[in-house]
């Protein structure tokens, strides 16, 4: 992630030198040279110089120069161990925050007129220095793929230091209009499509893992397959978020056959229905960003134009949370129903032949889990969920089995899910689980809920 260079590094003046390709001011030299002492003596560099490197960027002193001292600033900060980077980090956050004074201020100004004009300039003097500081990073060569990495970095860091979530904060602000959709770039991938783009889509795939090139042929090159991706013009080369597509006559239960290479393919013409069977994010540093919701409606859009015969706009998706949400459920009970189902599940080979009893337990969990199974905000805790039902589809099926993997009998004892995309109805959808929680629900899914949760007297093993 920190290869990132420009293809004509600005020659240095005097008192400058070079860094890893970089013409780095003399105002980082205190610093690196505290650097270079840590790495002699293993002592930690103070971050004096730094401070100063960050408030002359922030001074505004000429385009130029600012270009030039956002540049050693980024180039700084690769230089450090990442041991060393939660120092950086801790700077942005206690000495590049609003100033409170001049805040407290402004709102006793506001108070007193409470108009429109002093309402600007409390908005303006309450945002943290370290979004302008962020901003005038950008401007270095290569700035904004420096900056995701450094957000990746970050993200790292706090999960030793939760106290660095206000750093965070204005990272994720500044990062949502940078790569809104307006910026975004959709491009189809396909098997002409450059090794070295080709490569990361290889790398990135996060649901259904790519085991050569022979495996991402099969995904890409047939006329019943479609892989697209975002891009953005700062990131060259670099997708943000994919997602691979198979165009098919009725709607998946199983992974397996959609993937076999003894399938037969469909012809685009003949096919009614289009799966989105894998979206994978693919820069660490933008986490929380959400790029799905417009990539999935778009997707949906270019192929319902490109083919008229699709009606149907379907995921097939994993239940990654399942698994270790049942664990959870276990209690201290050996006896409890829990408890037998995750002992026998410890038996080799026990999904091939599952009693009925492991079958209904397991299936009336998993109902229990989509539907009750919430966060603090009312939210499903399982994110696949919560991610295509906040984009408004609707919960159309629960698959038994759908992926017999390691992977999907690790991590949702072999569940998949169908979301269904009617894109006539997902603005309204999107507003119901939006403002009310609600998990809109096939009539299927919405009768297994009241069979196997309300009534479980009467409940009937899964048809699937």
């Amino acid at each position: 992630m920190y290869s990132s260079r420009s293809s004509s590094p600005a020659v240095p003046g005097a008192g400058d030198f070079q860094l890893d390709g970089w013409a780095v001011s003399s105002k980082a030299n205190g610093f690196l040279t505290g650097l270079t002492r840590w790495w002699g003596s293993k002592r930690v560099a103070t971050t004096a110089d730094f401070d100063s490197m960050a408030w002359d960027l922030l001074s505004g002193k000429g385009e130029a120069s600012g270009v030039a001292l956002a540049a050693s600033l980024l180039a700084a900060y690769r230089a450090l161990p990442r041991v060393e980077q939660r120092r950086f980090f801790g700077l942005l956050a206690t000495r590049f925050g609003p100033d409170l004074q001049i805040v407290q201020s402004a709102i006793a100004d506001f108070l007193q007129t409470p108009d429109s004009t002093a309402a600007t300039r409390l908005h303006v003097l309450a945002e943290p220095r370290r979004q302008e500081l962020i901003r005038r990073m950008n401007l270095a060569p290569h700035g904004t793929s420096q900056l995701v990495a450094m957000r990746e970095d970050l993200l790292m860091a706090m999960a030793e230091d939760p106290s660095l979530i206000a750093v965070d904060a204005d990272f994720r602000h500044l990062f949502a209009s940078w790569f809104n959709r307006g910026f975004l770039e959709l491009q189809r991938i396909d098997w002409s499509t450059p090794a070295h783009i080709l490569e990361k889509i290889i790398r990135y795939e996060a649901v259904h893992a790519i085991t050569s090139w022979d495996d991402l042929r099969l995904r890409l090159e047939p006329l019943d397959r479609r892989c697209f991706a975002f891009f953005h013009p700062a990131l060259t080369g670099e997708p943000l978020i994919f997602v691979e597509v198979a165009l098919t006559t009725t709607v998946p239960t199983a992974i397996a056959p959609l993937l076999s290479s003894a399938r037969v393919p469909v012809q685009p013409e003949r096919a009614t229905t289009a799966v989105f069977y894998s979206i994978s994010n693919c820069q660490r540093g933008l986490r929380g960003i959400s790029f799905g919701n417009s990539l999935i409606k778009q997707v949906a859009e270019d192929l319902k134009r490109e083919l008229p015969s699709l009606g149907t706009f379907v995921t097939l998706s994993p239940l990654p949370g399942f698994r270790r949400w049942l664990e959870t459920r276990r209690g201290d009970d050996p006896s409890s129903e829990a408890s037998l189902a995750l002992a026998e599940m410890r038996q080799a080979g026990w999904h091939r032949t599952p009693s009925h009893e492991l079958r209904d337990e397991l299936s009336r969990a998993a109902v229990r889990y989509l539907f009750e199974a919430k966060d603090a905000s009312g939210k499903p805790i399982d994110s696949v969920a919560r991610f295509h039902l906040g984009n408004g589809a609707r919960l159309e099926r629960l698959n038994w089995m759908g992926d017999g993997s390691d992977n999907g009998l690790r991590q949702a004892a072999g569940f998949m899910v169908n979301y269904l995309y009617d894109l006539a109805a997902v603005e309204r959808n999107h507003e119901a689980f939006a403002n009310h929680d609600e998990i809109v629900a096939s009539p299927e899914m919405q009768r297994l809920e009241r069979t196997l949760l309300r009534h479980p007297k009467e409940e009937k093993r899964l048809g699937r």
